[in-house]
Protein backbone atom coordinates (compact mmCIF):
# COMPACT_ATOMS: atom_id res chain seq x y z
CA UNK A 1 0.00 0.00 0.00
CA UNK A 2 2.80 2.37 0.93
CA UNK A 3 4.57 1.71 -2.40
CA UNK A 4 1.32 2.38 -4.26
CA UNK A 5 0.87 5.77 -2.61
CA UNK A 6 4.44 6.78 -3.36
CA UNK A 7 3.99 5.70 -6.96
CA UNK A 8 0.81 7.74 -7.27
CA UNK A 9 2.50 10.77 -5.73
CA UNK A 10 5.44 10.42 -8.13
CA UNK A 11 3.07 10.09 -11.09
CA UNK A 12 1.08 13.16 -10.08
CA UNK A 13 4.31 15.15 -9.64
CA UNK A 14 5.59 14.15 -13.05
CA UNK A 15 2.29 15.07 -14.69
CA UNK A 16 2.34 18.46 -12.97
CA UNK A 17 5.91 19.07 -14.09
CA UNK A 18 5.04 18.14 -17.67
CA UNK A 19 2.02 20.46 -17.67
CA UNK A 20 4.07 23.30 -16.20
CA UNK A 21 6.77 22.79 -18.80
CA UNK A 22 4.19 22.80 -21.58
CA UNK A 23 2.57 25.98 -20.31
CA UNK A 24 5.94 27.68 -19.98
CA UNK A 25 6.82 26.71 -23.53
CA UNK A 26 3.54 28.20 -24.77
CA UNK A 27 4.01 31.52 -22.98
CA UNK A 28 5.30 34.42 -25.02
CA UNK A 29 8.62 35.90 -23.94
CA UNK A 30 8.28 39.56 -24.85
CA UNK A 31 11.29 41.13 -26.57
CA UNK A 32 9.53 44.27 -27.85
CA UNK A 33 6.38 46.28 -27.44
CA UNK A 34 5.04 47.20 -30.87
CA UNK A 35 2.68 50.18 -31.09
CA UNK A 36 0.30 50.84 -33.98
CA UNK A 37 -1.76 53.99 -34.53
CA UNK A 38 -5.18 53.57 -36.13
CA UNK A 39 -8.82 54.59 -35.89
CA UNK A 40 -11.02 53.19 -33.15
CA UNK A 41 -13.89 52.95 -35.66
CA UNK A 42 -14.63 53.38 -39.35
CA UNK A 43 -14.43 56.79 -41.01
CA UNK A 44 -11.84 59.56 -41.01
CA UNK A 45 -13.57 61.37 -38.14
CA UNK A 46 -13.32 58.40 -35.79
CA UNK A 47 -11.26 58.86 -32.65
CA UNK A 48 -7.70 57.68 -33.08
CA UNK A 49 -6.11 55.09 -30.84
CA UNK A 50 -2.75 53.51 -30.08
CA UNK A 51 -2.72 49.73 -29.69
CA UNK A 52 0.05 47.80 -27.96
CA UNK A 53 1.33 44.35 -28.96
CA UNK A 54 3.84 42.05 -27.29
CA UNK A 55 6.43 40.58 -29.66
CA UNK A 56 7.75 37.09 -28.95
CA UNK A 57 11.53 36.87 -28.68
CA UNK A 58 11.83 33.65 -30.67
CA UNK A 59 9.12 33.74 -33.32
CA UNK A 60 8.34 37.45 -33.65
CA UNK A 61 4.65 36.63 -33.30
CA UNK A 62 2.47 39.42 -31.87
CA UNK A 63 -0.29 39.27 -29.32
CA UNK A 64 -2.40 42.08 -27.87
CA UNK A 65 -0.70 43.71 -24.89
CA UNK A 66 -1.81 46.67 -22.79
CA UNK A 67 -5.30 48.13 -23.46
CA UNK A 68 -5.54 50.59 -26.34
CA UNK A 69 -5.41 54.29 -25.44
CA UNK A 70 -6.86 57.31 -27.32
CA UNK A 71 -4.30 59.00 -29.56
CA UNK A 72 -5.52 62.44 -28.53
CA UNK A 73 -7.32 63.21 -31.80
CA UNK A 74 -8.71 61.73 -34.99
CA UNK A 75 -6.78 60.23 -37.89
CA UNK A 76 -3.32 59.59 -36.37
CA UNK A 77 -0.75 59.60 -39.19
CA UNK A 78 2.74 59.50 -37.68
CA UNK A 79 4.31 58.10 -34.52
CA UNK A 80 7.81 58.04 -33.05
CA UNK A 81 9.59 57.17 -29.80
CA UNK A 82 12.53 58.90 -28.14
CA UNK A 83 15.92 57.19 -28.27
CA UNK A 84 15.73 56.28 -24.56
CA UNK A 85 12.32 54.65 -25.22
CA UNK A 86 10.73 56.64 -22.40
CA UNK A 87 8.49 58.81 -24.60
CA UNK A 88 6.10 58.29 -27.49
CA UNK A 89 4.72 61.01 -29.76
CA UNK A 90 1.82 60.79 -32.20
CA UNK A 91 0.60 63.26 -34.82
CA UNK A 92 -3.17 63.46 -35.34
CA UNK A 93 -4.36 64.86 -38.66
CA UNK A 94 -8.08 65.16 -37.93
CA UNK A 95 -9.76 68.47 -38.70
CA UNK A 96 -12.28 68.51 -35.86
CA UNK A 97 -12.09 70.54 -32.64
CA UNK A 98 -8.95 69.62 -30.70
CA UNK A 99 -7.41 67.77 -33.67
CA UNK A 100 -4.45 68.66 -35.85
CA UNK A 101 -2.03 68.14 -32.97
CA UNK A 102 1.05 66.30 -31.71
CA UNK A 103 0.52 64.42 -28.44
CA UNK A 104 3.23 63.28 -26.01
CA UNK A 105 2.90 60.09 -23.96
CA UNK A 106 5.22 58.86 -21.22
CA UNK A 107 6.13 55.20 -21.68
CA UNK A 108 6.97 52.90 -18.78
CA UNK A 109 8.85 49.59 -18.76
CA UNK A 110 5.65 47.56 -19.12
CA UNK A 111 4.48 49.32 -22.27
CA UNK A 112 1.92 51.51 -20.48
CA UNK A 113 1.25 54.88 -22.14
CA UNK A 114 0.35 57.96 -20.08
CA UNK A 115 -0.76 61.14 -21.87
CA UNK A 116 1.32 64.18 -20.97
CA UNK A 117 1.27 67.28 -23.18
CA UNK A 118 0.11 68.56 -26.58
CA UNK A 119 1.32 71.04 -29.20
CA UNK A 120 -0.78 72.25 -32.11
CA UNK A 121 1.10 73.28 -35.28
CA UNK A 122 -0.28 76.18 -37.30
CA UNK A 123 -1.27 73.74 -40.05
CA UNK A 124 -2.24 70.05 -40.06
CA UNK A 125 0.69 67.79 -39.03
CA UNK A 126 1.82 65.19 -41.56
CA UNK A 127 4.94 63.59 -40.07
CA UNK A 128 7.12 63.89 -36.94
CA UNK A 129 10.66 62.96 -35.89
CA UNK A 130 12.70 63.22 -32.68
CA UNK A 131 16.49 63.64 -32.62
CA UNK A 132 18.77 61.15 -30.88
CA UNK A 133 19.72 63.69 -28.22
CA UNK A 134 16.01 64.04 -27.29
CA UNK A 135 16.31 67.82 -27.44
CA UNK A 136 13.99 68.56 -30.39
CA UNK A 137 10.86 67.22 -32.01
CA UNK A 138 10.38 68.14 -35.66
CA UNK A 139 6.92 68.35 -37.21
CA UNK A 140 6.25 68.91 -40.90
CA UNK A 141 2.73 70.16 -41.56
CA UNK A 142 0.38 71.50 -44.19
CA UNK A 143 -1.84 70.24 -46.99
CA UNK A 144 -1.64 73.21 -49.37
CA UNK A 145 1.60 74.66 -48.02
CA UNK A 146 4.47 73.03 -46.16
CA UNK A 147 6.10 74.11 -42.91
CA UNK A 148 8.83 72.52 -40.79
CA UNK A 149 8.68 73.37 -37.07
CA UNK A 150 11.15 72.54 -34.28
CA UNK A 151 9.84 72.08 -30.73
CA UNK A 152 12.29 71.84 -27.80
CA UNK A 153 12.08 68.81 -25.52
CA UNK A 154 12.73 68.88 -21.78
CA UNK A 155 12.59 65.45 -20.14
CA UNK A 156 10.34 64.48 -23.03
CA UNK A 157 7.90 67.37 -22.60
CA UNK A 158 7.31 69.58 -25.66
CA UNK A 159 7.82 73.33 -25.43
CA UNK A 160 6.80 76.25 -27.65
CA UNK A 161 8.24 76.26 -31.19
CA UNK A 162 11.79 77.63 -31.42
CA UNK A 163 12.30 77.48 -35.19
CA UNK A 164 10.15 77.31 -38.29
CA UNK A 165 10.87 77.10 -42.01
CA UNK A 166 8.50 77.40 -44.95
CA UNK A 167 9.13 74.90 -47.77
CA UNK A 168 9.04 76.53 -51.20
CA UNK A 169 10.61 75.66 -54.53
CA UNK A 170 12.92 78.42 -55.85
CA UNK A 171 11.33 80.18 -58.80
CA UNK A 172 7.90 78.71 -57.99
CA UNK A 173 6.99 80.41 -54.73
CA UNK A 174 3.26 80.27 -55.50
CA UNK A 175 3.13 76.51 -56.06
CA UNK A 176 1.23 74.18 -53.72
CA UNK A 177 3.81 72.10 -51.84
CA UNK A 178 2.53 68.97 -50.06
CA UNK A 179 4.88 67.52 -47.40
CA UNK A 180 5.00 63.75 -46.89
CA UNK A 181 7.71 62.83 -44.33
CA UNK A 182 10.50 64.15 -42.09
CA UNK A 183 13.66 62.62 -40.61
CA UNK A 184 16.51 63.89 -38.45
CA UNK A 185 20.02 62.43 -38.75
CA UNK A 186 21.39 60.24 -35.97
CA UNK A 187 24.15 62.81 -35.40
CA UNK A 188 21.45 65.47 -34.73
CA UNK A 189 23.02 67.83 -37.29
CA UNK A 190 20.42 67.91 -40.08
CA UNK A 191 16.72 67.49 -40.86
CA UNK A 192 15.27 66.41 -44.22
CA UNK A 193 11.70 66.68 -45.49
CA UNK A 194 10.14 64.98 -48.53
CA UNK A 195 7.44 66.86 -50.43
CA UNK A 196 5.90 67.12 -53.86
CA UNK A 197 4.71 70.07 -55.92
CA UNK A 198 0.98 69.56 -56.46
CA UNK A 199 0.92 72.42 -58.93
CA UNK A 200 3.23 70.34 -61.15
CA UNK A 201 1.98 66.83 -60.31
CA UNK A 202 -1.75 66.41 -59.80
CA UNK A 203 -3.10 63.16 -61.30
CA UNK A 204 -6.73 63.56 -62.28
CA UNK A 205 -6.58 67.32 -61.83
CA UNK A 206 -5.04 70.35 -63.48
CA UNK A 207 -1.44 71.51 -63.27
CA UNK A 208 -0.27 75.12 -63.37
CA UNK A 209 3.48 74.79 -62.93
CA UNK A 210 6.45 73.49 -64.93
CA UNK A 211 8.49 72.84 -61.78
CA UNK A 212 10.09 69.48 -61.00
CA UNK A 213 7.44 67.66 -58.94
CA UNK A 214 9.42 65.78 -56.25
CA UNK A 215 11.79 67.32 -53.69
CA UNK A 216 13.84 66.81 -50.52
CA UNK A 217 14.34 69.91 -48.40
CA UNK A 218 17.48 69.84 -46.23
CA UNK A 219 18.29 71.94 -43.16
CA UNK A 220 21.25 72.13 -40.84
CA UNK A 221 20.50 72.46 -37.14
CA UNK A 222 22.19 75.33 -35.37
CA UNK A 223 22.34 76.85 -31.92
CA UNK A 224 18.97 76.96 -30.19
CA UNK A 225 17.47 74.69 -32.83
CA UNK A 226 17.85 77.20 -35.68
CA UNK A 227 17.06 75.70 -39.11
CA UNK A 228 19.25 76.83 -42.00
CA UNK A 229 18.68 75.53 -45.55
CA UNK A 230 21.55 73.33 -46.73
CA UNK A 231 23.44 74.53 -49.81
CA UNK A 232 21.57 73.50 -52.95
CA UNK A 233 18.37 72.63 -51.08
CA UNK A 234 15.79 71.59 -52.13
CA UNK A 235 17.10 68.53 -53.98
CA UNK A 236 15.25 66.75 -56.76
CA UNK A 237 13.53 63.54 -55.62
CA UNK A 238 11.63 62.01 -58.51
CA UNK A 239 7.94 62.66 -58.91
CA UNK A 240 6.16 62.00 -55.61
CA UNK A 241 8.46 61.10 -52.73
CA UNK A 242 6.45 59.56 -49.92
CA UNK A 243 8.92 58.40 -47.28
CA UNK A 244 12.52 58.98 -46.23
CA UNK A 245 15.13 57.23 -44.07
CA UNK A 246 18.78 57.81 -43.15
CA UNK A 247 21.37 55.18 -42.25
CA UNK A 248 22.55 55.09 -38.60
CA UNK A 249 25.99 56.51 -39.49
CA UNK A 250 24.46 59.69 -41.00
CA UNK A 251 26.16 59.09 -44.38
CA UNK A 252 23.25 58.14 -46.64
CA UNK A 253 19.63 59.14 -47.22
CA UNK A 254 16.99 57.14 -49.12
CA UNK A 255 13.56 58.27 -50.35
CA UNK A 256 10.75 56.28 -51.93
CA UNK A 257 9.14 57.66 -55.10
CA UNK A 258 5.50 56.55 -55.04
CA UNK A 259 4.77 57.61 -58.63
CA UNK A 260 7.75 56.01 -60.38
CA UNK A 261 8.06 52.97 -58.05
CA UNK A 262 11.70 53.67 -57.22
CA UNK A 263 14.07 54.05 -54.29
CA UNK A 264 16.31 57.12 -54.62
CA UNK A 265 19.61 57.23 -52.74
CA UNK A 266 21.85 60.12 -51.71
CA UNK A 267 25.20 60.61 -50.02
CA UNK A 268 25.40 63.24 -47.29
CA UNK A 269 28.23 65.66 -47.98
CA UNK A 270 29.77 68.39 -45.84
CA UNK A 271 27.19 70.91 -44.71
CA UNK A 272 24.43 68.29 -44.97
CA UNK A 273 24.35 68.65 -48.76
CA UNK A 274 22.80 65.72 -50.65
CA UNK A 275 24.28 64.18 -53.82
CA UNK A 276 22.65 61.37 -55.81
CA UNK A 277 24.13 57.88 -55.38
CA UNK A 278 25.72 56.54 -58.55
CA UNK A 279 23.79 53.84 -60.43
CA UNK A 280 20.50 55.02 -58.94
CA UNK A 281 17.58 55.28 -58.69
CA UNK A 282 16.77 51.69 -57.74
CA UNK A 283 13.72 49.66 -58.64
CA UNK A 284 11.11 49.08 -55.92
CA UNK A 285 7.67 47.49 -55.96
CA UNK A 286 4.60 49.37 -57.15
CA UNK A 287 3.72 52.52 -55.20
CA UNK A 288 6.34 52.34 -52.42
CA UNK A 289 4.91 54.06 -49.37
CA UNK A 290 7.35 53.54 -46.50
CA UNK A 291 11.03 52.80 -45.92
CA UNK A 292 13.17 51.77 -42.95
CA UNK A 293 16.80 50.80 -42.34
CA UNK A 294 17.86 48.22 -39.79
CA UNK A 295 19.89 49.60 -36.84
CA UNK A 296 23.06 47.90 -38.12
CA UNK A 297 22.85 49.94 -41.30
CA UNK A 298 23.03 46.81 -43.48
CA UNK A 299 19.53 46.44 -44.94
CA UNK A 300 16.78 48.63 -46.38
CA UNK A 301 13.14 47.52 -46.33
CA UNK A 302 10.51 49.24 -48.49
CA UNK A 303 6.76 48.69 -48.13
CA UNK A 304 4.94 48.73 -51.47
CA UNK A 305 1.31 49.84 -51.12
CA UNK A 306 -0.06 48.63 -54.46
CA UNK A 307 1.80 45.30 -54.48
CA UNK A 308 1.16 44.62 -50.78
CA UNK A 309 4.78 43.54 -50.43
CA UNK A 310 8.15 44.38 -48.92
CA UNK A 311 11.25 44.88 -51.06
CA UNK A 312 14.59 44.09 -49.44
CA UNK A 313 17.96 45.67 -50.25
CA UNK A 314 21.48 45.07 -48.98
CA UNK A 315 23.51 48.25 -48.41
CA UNK A 316 27.11 48.44 -49.55
CA UNK A 317 28.54 49.95 -46.36
CA UNK A 318 31.32 51.71 -48.27
CA UNK A 319 29.25 53.38 -50.99
CA UNK A 320 25.66 53.22 -49.69
CA UNK A 321 24.51 51.51 -52.89
CA UNK A 322 21.52 49.20 -52.31
CA UNK A 323 21.22 45.86 -54.10
CA UNK A 324 18.66 43.06 -53.98
CA UNK A 325 18.98 40.59 -51.11
CA UNK A 326 19.81 36.98 -52.07
CA UNK A 327 16.83 34.77 -53.03
CA UNK A 328 14.11 37.07 -51.68
CA UNK A 329 13.23 40.47 -53.17
CA UNK A 330 9.51 40.75 -52.45
CA UNK A 331 7.51 39.46 -49.50
CA UNK A 332 3.73 39.45 -49.34
CA UNK A 333 1.92 41.50 -46.71
CA UNK A 334 -1.75 42.08 -46.03
CA UNK A 335 -3.45 44.78 -48.12
CA UNK A 336 -1.78 48.18 -48.63
CA UNK A 337 1.17 48.47 -46.23
CA UNK A 338 1.82 52.14 -45.42
CA UNK A 339 4.32 51.93 -42.54
CA UNK A 340 7.27 49.65 -41.79
CA UNK A 341 9.78 49.13 -38.97
CA UNK A 342 12.55 46.87 -37.72
CA UNK A 343 12.08 45.85 -34.08
CA UNK A 344 14.00 47.96 -31.59
CA UNK A 345 15.38 45.21 -29.34
CA UNK A 346 17.36 42.73 -31.44
CA UNK A 347 16.62 44.08 -34.94
CA UNK A 348 15.60 40.71 -36.32
CA UNK A 349 11.89 41.21 -36.99
CA UNK A 350 10.18 43.47 -39.55
CA UNK A 351 6.57 44.64 -39.29
CA UNK A 352 4.24 46.53 -41.62
CA UNK A 353 1.00 48.39 -40.86
CA UNK A 354 -1.54 47.44 -43.53
CA UNK A 355 -4.01 50.28 -44.07
CA UNK A 356 -6.75 48.39 -45.93
CA UNK A 357 -5.96 45.02 -44.36
CA UNK A 358 -6.57 46.41 -40.84
CA UNK A 359 -3.59 44.42 -39.67
CA UNK A 360 0.13 44.13 -38.99
CA UNK A 361 2.25 41.73 -41.07
CA UNK A 362 5.35 40.24 -39.47
CA UNK A 363 8.61 38.87 -40.88
CA UNK A 364 11.70 37.29 -39.39
CA UNK A 365 14.97 38.67 -40.73
CA UNK A 366 17.97 36.56 -41.67
CA UNK A 367 20.62 38.84 -40.15
CA UNK A 368 23.29 37.41 -42.48
CA UNK A 369 21.46 38.13 -45.75
CA UNK A 370 18.53 40.44 -44.93
CA UNK A 371 16.06 37.94 -46.39
CA UNK A 372 12.62 37.75 -44.76
CA UNK A 373 10.30 34.90 -43.84
CA UNK A 374 6.77 35.31 -42.49
CA UNK A 375 6.32 35.10 -38.72
CA UNK A 376 3.95 32.69 -37.03
CA UNK A 377 0.22 33.46 -37.46
CA UNK A 378 0.81 36.67 -39.44
CA UNK A 379 -1.05 38.97 -40.15
CA UNK A 380 -2.24 40.24 -36.76
CA UNK A 381 -5.59 42.11 -36.57
CA UNK A 382 -5.63 45.81 -35.61
CA UNK A 383 -8.19 48.58 -35.44
CA UNK A 384 -9.40 50.37 -38.55
CA UNK A 385 -6.92 51.70 -41.12
CA UNK A 386 -3.56 51.55 -39.29
CA UNK A 387 -1.13 54.23 -40.45
CA UNK A 388 1.93 54.26 -38.19
CA UNK A 389 4.19 51.88 -36.26
CA UNK A 390 6.91 52.13 -33.65
CA UNK A 391 8.46 49.79 -31.08
CA UNK A 392 10.48 49.77 -27.87
CA UNK A 393 12.60 46.98 -26.35
CA UNK A 394 11.42 45.11 -23.26
CA UNK A 395 13.96 43.76 -20.81
CA UNK A 396 17.73 44.04 -20.78
CA UNK A 397 18.69 43.69 -24.43
CA UNK A 398 21.59 45.37 -26.17
CA UNK A 399 20.56 47.39 -29.20
CA UNK A 400 22.17 46.77 -32.58
CA UNK A 401 24.31 49.37 -34.32
CA UNK A 402 27.06 49.81 -36.88
CA UNK A 403 29.98 52.20 -37.33
CA UNK A 404 31.42 53.49 -40.61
Amino acid sequence: MKFSKLSQLFLVSMIGLAVATLLTACQIVTIDYVFVANSAGSGSSSTGQIQTYDADSQSGALRVGQPAVPSGGANPVSMVTSSDFANLYVANQGTGAGDGNVVHFALDGNGVLTKKDIVTPSTTPVSIAVNQAITYLYAVSGTTSATLTAYPLTSGAMGAAVAQAALTVPGYAGDTIVPTAVIVLANNNAVYVTAYDKSAYNPGGTTTSAANPGWIFGFTVGSGGALTPAAGSPYKAGIKPTAIAADPTSRFVYATDFASSQLIGYTIQSGSVLNFLINGPFRAGNEPSAVTIDPRGKYIYVANALDSSVTTYVIDLATGTPSGAPSVSNNSTDTQPVAILVDAALARFVYTANHLGNSISGFRMDTDTGALTATQATPYPTGANPTALTSVPHGNHSTQSTTP
